[in-house]
């Protein structure tokens, strides 16, 4: 993914506020991530709902009041821009955070970057794996099938995958046998291209990857948004120009999965606070 797909400029303006990221556990790490590697100067603040993963099989409801908490505690901690770095939280409860905060604070979500993108590169046979929450929302076929009549989209629901992640098991025989398991299913073949719906998933990218031996191109939102957010705080003169402190992490349960994961991403020094905002 180049730059260039998203034409910005930077400008002299220079906004030290923070942006939120949150997740039902260490999959928006991700997206975190791929955020810290477009935009190094920007300060993070992330927030893990680790007392309630997986957001996957909760309630459209639940995941809103999740989510619009979260979403209130990022506001209290000065945070210029929103990142819903979750698939299931991003269906249920985008829309209701842009009018509930409307005029306050900048969003942004995992899924319409990802589904510009795919539209943009002119798949043909997409496929979606993602959480019960967001297949059944059926997000992903509204949003791409709207954008082209033309594409046919395959869905299957991964229960599994993201508490397999949640609890360290990724690249073993495990978490192998269980990726071979859903992506043997019938509609998951004959496919160009395949939507990881859910930001665990890029943990065990190069594991689908290996499965399809290279015959699918396997995509995830965390590049694209990454650079959407870029674009995003460009238009509104929001970027930093320099980091002045760690990025700051919050869980609302301890997790030891969510701690050696977080510094699988970042190294030892991290700042990791149980936060009950409940």
């Amino acid at each position: 993914m180049q730059d260039s797909w998203y034409n910005t400029n930077q400008t002299g303006h220079n906004d030290q506020r923070s942006i939120g990221v949150f997740d039902s556990g260490i999959g928006g790490l991700t997206v975190a991530n791929a955020i810290n590697r477009v935009l190094p100067n920007e300060h993070l603040i992330y927030f893990g709902d680790t007392a309630h993963l997986p957001y996957g099989d909760k309630s459209a409801d639940a995941i809103r009041y999740y989510a619009l908490r979260i979403s209130k505690f990022l506001l209290e901690q000065d945070c210029k821009m929103i990142i819903i770095a979750c698939n299931s939280a991003s269906a249920a409860a985008s829309d209701m955070l842009l009018e509930f905060f409307e005029g306050k604070i900048l969003f942004a979500n995992v899924i319409d970057p990802l589904v510009e993108y795919t539209v943009q590169q002119g798949y043909k046979n997409v496929g979606v794996i993602a959480t019960k929450a967001t297949i059944s929302s059926n997000v992903y076929h509204k949003k791409l099938k709207s954008k082209d009549q033309r594409l046919k989209v395959n869905q299957l629901a991964t229960p599994l995958l993201a508490p397999m992640i949640e609890e360290g098991f990724f690249n073993n025989n495990i978490s192998q046998e269980v990726i071979k398991n859903y992506l043997s299913d019938a509609s998951m073949q004959q496919l160009d291209s395949l939507l990881l719906a859910c930001t665990h998933y890029p943990l065990i990218r190069a594991e689908i990857e290996a499965y399809y031996e290279g015959k699918v191109e396997v995509l995830d939102s965390c590049d694209v948004l990454a650079y959407q957010v870029k674009k995003m705080l460009t238009q509104e003169n929001l970027l930093s120009q320099q980091l002045t402190q760690p990025h700051k992490y919050y869980v609302s349960d301890f997790t030891q999965s969510f701690e050696d994961t977080a510094k699988l991403f970042n190294g030892s020094q991290i700042e990791l606070e149980v936060k009950n905002i409940w």
